[in-house]
C-alpha cells in the first residue's frame, strides 16, 4: 500500500500532542464533576479551568461556554433552542432565516423545525462565490421584523470555504433585536474569531476540526439568550445542555482549542502557501479545472475544484487507490450520490456539481503532500473521464 497523504483536514485533523497529553492525564482519574466529594471537585476544576481557557481563546466569558458532544449538537442546540425560546417569548416568532449553503447540522434541524414545529424557513441566496446575499437579508428582515426569531449563517463554508460577512449580518439583525448563531467549527484555528467582538449570540466549535479529540464540542451562547434544551436531566451547563460532562475529552479540547488560537497566523500562513502550490500544481495540469469559492476571502487551507467531465465520486476513488485521500462536495443517502446543495446554490448546474473534489490541508500537511497530488491529478482525471458513459 502507497503512504497516505491525507488531504482532508475539514473532515478532520489528527490530534495535536498537548490534546493527547491533557485527554490522558485524566482518563485514569475518577470523579464525576457533579459530584461534591473531593474527586468530584478535582473533575470540576479540570472542567471549570478548561472553560476558562477556551473562553480567552475565543473572546468570551467563561459562563458563555456550553459543552456540547460536538458541532451537530451544538448547532442543533442554538437553532432548535433559540427558535423554541423566541417563540415562546413572542408566537409571532415563526421565522427563521439561513443561507443556502449552511452545513446539513444547521439545515436538516431547520427542515425538521418547519415540518414539526411549524417554523417557516427561509433559505437566502448566495452569490458565485458562495458569500450570502446581504440585500436578499436585509429585504427579508425587513418584510416583517417581528415575526424572525433567529439568523443562522456560517463563519465559513465548509465545502468550498468562502469565508461570510458575520459581521455585517449580525448588524442588520441587531438593529432589529434578532439574534444570530454562526457555525464556526471551520473557522476556530484558521482565521481570527473573536466571539464578543463579531457580536454573534450563538457560536458554534467542535474539537476534531481544531486537533481535539472526537465527541466534544461547544455552543457559545450569551447569558441573555435564553435557549431551550434539547435534553432533560441533571441540569448541568447551566440547565441547558443535561448530561455527565466527559472531563478528559473536555480537557483536550480545551488544549487543543488555545493552541489552534495561539498558532492561527503562523498555521494560516503556512497551509495558505501550501494551498496556493496545490492549486497553481493542479490548473497547470488540468488547465480546465475550476476554483470554486472566492478566491481571496477563503479558508487558508481550502482548495475547492470542479472537474468537467468527471463525476467527483469516481475522482475520489481512483486518488484513494493511490493514498491520497481528500473529499467530494456531494453528499451520499443509501449510496446514491447526491449534487452538492452548496454549488446548487452558487448557480452551477447539475453536472458540475457533482464533479467536485475538496482538497483541505492542517497542520500536517507538507510540500511532499502537495507534489503527490499534482503527480497524480492529471491520471487521475483522464481515467475518471474516460470511464464516464
Amino acid at each position: 500500500m502507497p503512504a497516505t497523504v491525507y488531504l482532508d483536514h475539514a473532515a478532520t485533523t489528527p490530534m495535536v500532542p498537548a490534546a493527547v497529553e491533557a485527554l490522558t492525564k485524566h482518563l485514569l482519574e475518577v470523579g464525576n464533576p457533579s459530584s461534591l466529594h473531593a474527586s468530584g471537585r478535582h473533575a470540576r476544576r479540570v472542567v471549570e479551568e478548561s472553560r476558562e481557557t477556551i473562553a480567552q481563546a475565543l473572546g468570551c466569558r467563561p459562563g458563555e461556554v456550553v459543552f456540547t458532544s460536538g458541532g451537530t449538537e451544538a448547532d442543533n442546540l442554538a437553532v432548535k433552542g433559540v427558535y423554541w425560546s423566541r417563540r415562546e417569548a413572542d408566537p409571532r416568532r415563526v421565522r427563521v432565516l439561513a443561507s443556502a449553503a449552511e452545513h446539513h447540522a444547521v439545515l436538516d434541524p431547520l427542515h425538521w423545525l418547519a415540518e414539526t414545529e411549524d417554523a417557516e424557513v427561509e433559505l437566502l441566496p448566495v452569490d458565485d462565490r458562495g458569500v450570502l446575499d446581504l440585500d436578499a437579508l436585509s429585504a427579508s428582515i425587513a418584510r416583517d421584523p417581528e415575526s424572525v426569531a433567529l439568523v443562522s449563517v456560517m463563519w465559513a463554508n465548509n465545502e468550498v470555504g468562502s469565508l461570510q460577512p458575520v459581521e455585517e449580518v449580525v448588524a442588520r439583525a441587531a438593529a432589529h433585536g434578532i439574534p444570530v448563531h454562526t457555525d464556526a467549527v471551520q473557522a476556530i484555528g484558521a482565521v481570527p474569531v473573536d466571539f464578543a467582538r463579531s457580536g454573534v449570540d450563538a457560536l458554534t466549535l467542535t474539537g476534531h476540526k481544531v486537533g481535539g479529540p472526537y465527541g466534544v464540542g461547544a455552543l457559545v451562547v450569551r447569558r441573555e439568550v435564553q435557549v431551550t434544551s434539547l435534553v432533560h436531566g441533571g441540569g448541568q451547563e447551566r440547565d441547558i445542555r443535561s448530561g455527565t460532562l466527559d472531563t478528559p475529552a473536555i480537557a483536550g479540547f480545551a488544549a487543543a482549542v488555545e493552541l489552534a488560537v495561539k498558532q492561527q497566523a503562523e498555521h494560516a500562513d503556512r497551509v495558505a502557501a501550501l494551498r496556493d502550490e496545490l492549486v497553481r500544481g493542479v490548473l497547470a495540469v488540468v488547465p480546465d479545472a475550476v476554483l470554486n469559492g472566492d478566491p481571496v476571502h477563503r479558508l487558508p487551507g481550502n482548495a475547492h475544484f470542479s472537474f468537467p467531465g468527471c463525476e467527483g465520486d469516481s475522482l475520489l476513488m481512483l486518488l484513494d487507490a493511490r493514498g491520497i485521500e481528500c473529499s467530494t462536495g456531494s453528499a451520499c443517502s443509501a449510496g446514491v450520490p447526491q449534487a452538492s446543495h452548496v454549488l446548487l446554490a452558487m448557480g452551477r448546474g447539475e453536472e458540475e456539481a457533482r464533479s467536485s473534489l475538496r482538497f483541505s490541508l492542517g497542520h500536517t500537511s507538507t510540500a511532499a503532500d502537495v507534489a503527490a497530488l499534482v503527480e497524480a491529478i492529471g491520471p487521475c482525471v483522464e481515467r475518471a473521464r474516460a470511464a464516464r458513459p
